[in-house]
This record gives C-alpha cells, structure tokens and sequence, in this order.
C-alpha cells in the first residue's frame, strides 16, 4: 500500500478530476491538503479519501509541509506528494526534500518554473529557444529590443500557460508599456524574441532517464493570439499519426530538453513551434499535466484515462505506453461582446453535422457570467480515425457556433 499526498489548494473541477483518478487507483492510500475545506469536495470523491488536513495557505512551502506533516501522522508515513498546478511544483519540491519523500527536488522544479532561467539552461545544452533576457529594468528591456527587434513577448518569469503573458509590437508599444508598468529589480520580466510558425505541443512522459511516450498537439490559433483577441475561438488538434518527418526536429529537441532541465518521473508539458523552415524551437516547458483539456483529449485518442495514467506514474513510477487509435479535436467556445451569455447559437446545425463525432461537451450556459479565462465558456470534443475529418469538425464548430454577450 503506497500513502500519498495530494495538494491542491482551490478545489477546482480541473483539479479534481487527477484528484478522483488517484483516490481511485487501487493499493493507494491517499489524503488531500487544501485551503478549501473538506466539505466543498463532491461527496462521492470525499467518500474515497482516506484523509483531509486543511492548511491556512495552499501555496506555502511551509503550511503544505504542515498538511503533509499531519497526514503522515494519520498513515504513518508518507511515500508520495503530488500537485498538477504549475505554480505548485517549486513549493512541492521543497516540502519532499525536507521530509525525504522521493520526486523532484528544488533545483530541478525552478529549472521548470523560472522562464528566464529555463531558457539559459536549453541554450547552455544546445537546445533551440527563443533569444530572451530578464529585464530588471526600463533600460534592460530597451536594449534587448534594439538587440533582437519587434515583435517581442512579454511575460513574468513565473508565470502559467499564457496568463499575463502578450505582444509588443513596436517601439512605441515599447514606450508605452515602459511609461505604464515599468520592470524594476524587485519585479523583473521576461522578454524574448517573438518565435513565428505554427505553434505545438509534446506532452511526453519521462521515466527512468528517458522519455518513453510522446504526444504531439496542434494549437489554432496560437495560444497567444487568443488571449490578444478574447473573441477567438480556437483549436486544440491532436493528428492521429505523428510519427513522420514533419515531427522529428521536436522528437529530438523534447527529450534534449527535459534532460537539460533536469526531469525526472513524470509527465511534462512543453510548447514549441514549427518555423517556417521546419526546425524546432522550444517554447516553454512544464513538469506537470497539460492544460488546455489536453488531457482529456489524449485520453480520448489512446482510450485510455490520462488522468489515472498520471496519478499511476506519480505515485508507483510505472507506464504502459498506449497505441494512439484516434485523432481528437477540442474546439473553445468564446463569447462575442459585453455582459452575460444570453444565447448560444448555431447548436442545432453543428450536431445535425458532425454529432456522431462528439464524445465530451460542456455547453456555455445563458445567463451566466463569461469566463475571463482564455479556454472561454465551453467546449466540444470529438474524434475519428481520420485526422481531416476532425480537423473539419472542429473548424466547423468554431465557424459556426457563435456565443453572444450582452
């Protein structure tokens, strides 16, 4: 029986379902420290737990040590501690040195966390990445800009997915920005050379000093662009085969990197682009669960639960790599204007087409307040063999369906 530790601050729906994947796995043991009490999780989740340490801070290095602390005093130990946020992997590392618990150490965690410090790690092992620099200053992020030139991107150098992150696209933009919220020693940025291509993702899983398993993800647009037009609605494409040429700048690229990072078990997130060349450039890279319902949608293409799978590895250190028999889409439902959703259209003719393909929704509900998130106010996924085919379906959807505010 393995005792493990799951951390997770908010108990969100996205949360909780790698949460429910590990209490579910058999010959686990496992209890959850949180911020949000016990009774906000759904009972029939609460009913699989096996222990509940409520903490006053879930991102505190020193108040999940704590939790930690009390739940092993209920297992008699703990073997295990795991968290799928982004933002929780340099706190979860310490909280296991400091208790001796096995998984990723602190070193390795910042390598993922620190975007400045990524990006030197990838260029100091010869892995191609954009040209950056943290900016501590007005005059640190002017002379990059002379450096490197326009377009140029924008983001705290511990940020998540694409959260504050946006586009400068000329000197005055510069100015502008410099005149408004000005970077400063205490508050550095990362500004980076603007990468073009189609932009991607490899979600591969790392066990014992290799990568084992990859997944390859198609992002329309790019990610970026969708949060610079919150009216976009936008794609998430997994192709059926991507085990051709097209692919191999990045099959040799994505391991390089994780083991410049310092990766161990687990599964790891990285967004890269194509240039138009066909080289590889390595975007940015997470030790942790994609985003973007990637998961559910690798589930979707291999039919098996990404979400177990995940927990598995984590907790025993093991994976069996599952044949890909499925190309699945997601596309994101975005409202259009100011207000609440007051009505989704175009529903009734997406299902009349491409109905028998969706295998996951969930529907933008009127009346209710527009999300501020990038991934918007629903989404459909579906799947088929043929990658065309879901290719259509989802530009279909987003062509079609139209999400009205007001």
């Amino acid at each position: 029986m393995a005792n493990a530790v799951f951390v997770a601050p908010f108990l969100m729906e996205s949360t909780l379902r790698f949460v429910d994947a590990a209490a579910s796995l058999p010959g686990v043991r496992l209890g959850l420290v949180s911020q949000d009490p016990q009774e906000s999780l759904p009972p029939g989740l609460r009913s699989r737990l096996d222990g509940h340490y409520r903490i006053a801070d879930g991102m505190d290095p020193g108040h999940i040590k704590e939790g930690v602390e009390g739940i092993a005093r209920q297992f008699g130990g703990v073997d295990r501690i795991l968290g799928s946020l982004e933002q929780l992997q340099v706190p979860l590392a310490m909280v296991r040195e400091a208790l001796g618990v096995s998984g990723m150490g602190v070193e390795a965690a910042i390598n993922f966390r620190d975007k400045s410090r990524m990006k030197t790690v990838l260029s100091q092992h010869g892995v191609p990445c954009a040209r950056h620099r943290l900016a501590h200053s007005a005059d640190d992020a002017v002379e990059f800009a002379n450096e490197v030139g326009f377009p140029l991107v924008v983001k705290p150098p511990a940020g998540a997915g694409t959260i504050d992150t946006f586009r400068i696209n000329t000197a005055e933009e510069l100015r502008r920005w410099l005149a408004v919220d000005p970077p400063y020693p205490e508050k550095p940025v990362q500004v980076e050379e603007f990468l073009t291509g189609e932009e991607f993702s490899f979600d591969s899983v790392y066990l014992d000093g290799r990568v084992v398993w990859h997944n390859i993800s198609r992002y329309l647009p790019t990610p970026l662009e969708a949060v610079d037009n919150p009216w976009i609605q936008f794609v998430v494409l997994l192709p059926r085969d991507i085990d051709g040429p097209e692919y191999e700048p990045i099959r040799r690229a994505g391991p390089a990197a994780l083991d410049a990072l310092g990766m161990t078990n687990g599964l790891a997130h990285m967004e890269w682009f194509r240039r138009p060349d066909g080289s590889a450039a390595v975007s940015e890279v997470g030790a942790r669960p994609p985003g973007a319902l990637i998961t559910p949608l690798m589930s979707w293409a291999h039919e098996r639960d990404f979400y177990s799978e995940w927990a598995r590895l984590m907790i025993f250190d093991t994976f069996d790599p599952p044949a890909r028999r499925f190309a699945a889409g997601a596309a994101f439902l975005r409202g259009q204007g100011q207000g609440r959703i007051r009505a989704v259209h175009g529903l009734d003719e997406i299902q009349q087409e491409i109905g028998e393909l969706v295998v996951e929704a969930r529907l933008p509900k009127e009346g209710a307040t527009p999300s501020p998130s990038y991934e918007g106010d629903g989404y459909v996924i579906v799947r088929h063999p043929d990658t065309a085919v879901v290719e259509r379906a989802v530009r279909r959807m987003i062509e079609t369906i139209r999400v009205e505010l007001g």
